[in-house]
Order: C-alpha cells, then structure tokens, then sequence
C-alpha cells in the first residue's frame, strides 16, 4: 500500500493513451496528502521557444527534456519533502531517464508503475479523445518495444486493458508499495 506517513514518489508511465493523466489522478484523490505532477503541464511552462520531447532541434528538446525532468524531481521532492506522496505523470521511455529521476529522488522511496493496457488499447484512447487532448503519435511499436528492453525488469508493469481507470487506481494504492518499488 502506498503510505502516507512515509510519502513515496510515484512515477506513472505508459505510451500515450495508457491512462496514465486518468489513472493517476484518480490515485492521487484517493490518497490523504498527494500531489499530481503532469509532465504535460511542467513542459508547456516554456511558453517562447519551447521545443517538444520529440521535435528539432533535437538536441534542444533534449535539453528542454531534462529541464522538464528535473523540474518535475524538483517538485517531487519539496512535495515529498512536506509529507504530500508526489505523483509523476510522464511518459519514461528508458533506463537512463528513469535513473536520473532515481538519482534525484535520492533518499526517497521510488516506486514506478508502467500503464501497459497494450498497443492497440493505446492508439484506441488515444483517437478516442478531444482532439486538442490527442496526442499525434505514430511510434508505438519502437516506444514499446525500447521501453520493454530498457524497463521490462524495472517497478509494476501493469496490464490495465481489462480494467477500469477506477479499478486500475484502486489497485495502485492497495499494491505499487510492494510492486513497484525501484529504491
């Protein structure tokens, strides 16, 4: 169980459509003190000059990744820090993203949940919302299958496709403290 005396960072991934801003704030209402960290969000506070994880020039986004990463950490950890259990709503894509977040999450317990409901549940959700909600993707199968390769062995790779965002954040609360955990 996640718990609030000792808050956790909590970091919710999975590709786009995965559930993971639904899921995630659901986890976050449930909990006494939380705090929802949207990766979304934090990125879009560059208003001039931002560049998308994706876009060019590369090495500019990613310059404005890490910024966007340390940031998110930043908050994880005054939140912690204040006895809130900080929730990272971020798309983590490897190993190397989620160990820098690990090192500056130092002397906190880490917990990560991977959203893997499957690609075609994913590109499903994802057509299925507003379209200024939708996110043009069209890398699934490279994003799963490095994420797979980097990440297979890394916290609770959870297969949400038979659930519902409720059923999926109930079961977080009640099993990332002991599923999840990668320090």
């Amino acid at each position: 169980m996640i718990v609030p005396d000792a808050p956790d960072c909590l970091i919710v991934t999975g590709m786009p459509g995965a559930g993971k801003s639904t899921v995630t704030r659901l986890v976050a209402e449930r909990l006494p003190r939380a705090a929802l960290l949207d990766g979304d969000f934090v990125n879009r506070l560059v208003v001039s000059g931002r560049v998308s994880p994706l876009g060019e020039p590369a090495d500019e986004a990613a310059r404005q990744a890490e910024l966007c990463n340390r940031n998110l950490c930043a908050l994880a950890a005054n939140f912690s820090d204040a006895g809130f259990t900080p929730l990272i709503d971020w798309v983590v894509p490897d190993r190397r993203q989620l160990d820098f977040f690990v090192s500056l999450l130092a002397g906190r317990r880490v917990l990560f949940v991977v959203l893997a409901p499957g690609i075609e549940v994913c590109r499903y959700r994802n057509a299925m919302r507003h379209p200024r909600q939708r996110f043009d993707f069209d890398g699934y199968e490279e994003l799963e299958a490095g994420m797979k390769r980097e990440l297979g062995d890394a916290g609770w790779w959870f297969d949400t496709s038979a659930l519902t965002p409720e059923e999926s954040a109930e079961r977080i609360v009640r099993e990332a403290g002991h599923r999840a955990l990668v320090s």
